[in-house]
């Protein structure tokens, strides 16, 4: 049996780039065990030197075959990779469904790339809880470039758009899923588009949709750049790099960078302790019978649905302010 890490010595194999480190923290932070707290807190002041990339898309249309086009362009060049797939969670296990993705098996053994599937766990934003601190870690490991794949795309799955640096929204020429994608409003997201499968015989017509979805919506300061790819066949893939870096290099002009960091960094506070208030409230009606009874009374229809929100967060949070405390307005 593999022998446990210290702390301490966790802390120093992740700051070192050591694999089995690496892999044992981000089992912590998954696993939401209490040292993962302090390991975070420790790693943290080490953060900040990778940049990253959200790989976006509906189901199938070859993000995963992308990811593995892309990591290997980008290790000829030498640059060191992190790479963390969320996946959908099995209702029962709440483990990855996919488990580490068979796509990428060519970089497992690259000592340079570091990969990992990570369970939603049901997080609907695409990207699970824990796969947010776990990019702490890669990036605290020395990575360079992190690429976060999420599960899908729709107006639910817009988180990506505010952890990643770069969004590459992927979409497939015949999938109904990718048309349901341009219809969903989701095209304020990407700062990059590719569209996968070139030779598809309906790739021209999805890139004049594309064009014409983006051609109605607000002006932007960067308009994203489309790219036809076969990710396959490793086609299209400099392309797409060259897109990246564009978009990266109009990131570093003006501080553009560090502002849209620090949104991120905002965002993911407050969606870290949404997520936190909301796991409290759910455990404290569960464990009251006086809260429990309060939402027996809303479904008979004998109390309104904001004055028993305005009783429970006096009674769980102690927030007290009458009918303003529970107006969401």
């Amino acid at each position: 049996m593999a022998r446990e890490f210290t702390l301490a010595e966790l802390i120093e194999g992740v700051g070192a780039g050591d694999r089995r480190a690496i892999a044992r923290a981000i089992t912590l932070v998954e696993s939401r065990d209490p040292a993962a707290y302090e390991l975070v807190r420790s790693l943290y002041p080490r953060t900040g030197g990778a940049y990253s990339i959200g790989i976006t898309g509906p189901p199938g249309v070859g993000k995963s075959t992308l990811v593995g086009a892309l990591i290997g362009r980008l290790r000829r060049d030498g640059t060191t990779i992190g790479v963390l797939s969320v996946d959908p969670s099995s209702p029962f296990t709440h483990g990855a469904v996919l488990g580490d993705r068979i796509r990428l098996v060519d970089h497992f053994l690259d000592p340079g790339v570091f990969i990992r599937s990570m369970a939603s766990r049901g997080h609907l934003g695409g990207v699970a809880e824990a796969t947010l601190q776990a990019a702490l870690v890669l990036d605290a490991s020395g990575k360079e470039l992190l690429l976060l794949e999420t599960v899908g795309i729709g107006q639910s799955e817009i988180e990506i758009a505010q952890v990643a640096d770069t969004v590459v929204l992927v979409l497939m020429p015949g999938s109904g899923d990718s048309v349901q994608a341009l219809k969903a409003g989701v095209m304020e997201i990407p700062d990059v588009i590719a569209i996968n499968k070139r030779d598809h015989p309906q790739a021209k017509t999805m890139l004049n949709e594309v064009r014409a979805v983006l051609a109605l919506g607000a002006r932007r300061d960067w308009e994203p750049p489309i790219v036809l790819t076969e990710a396959a066949r490793g086609e299209g893939i400099d392309e797409l790099w060259k897109a990246i870096q564009g978009h990266r290099s109009h990131l570093s002009e003006g501080g553009r960078l560090e502002a849209r960091r620090r949104r991120s960094v905002a965002a993911e506070v407050f969606a870290l302790a949404s997520a936190r208030a909301k796991l409290h409230l759910e455990r404290a009606v569960a464990g009251d019978p006086e809260l429990r009874r309060l939402l027996d009374l809303v479904e008979r229809r004998e109390l309104d649905p904001l004055t028993a929100v305005r009783e429970i967060l006096e009674r769980v949070f102690r927030i007290e302010g009458g009918s303003d405390a529970a107006d969401p307005r």
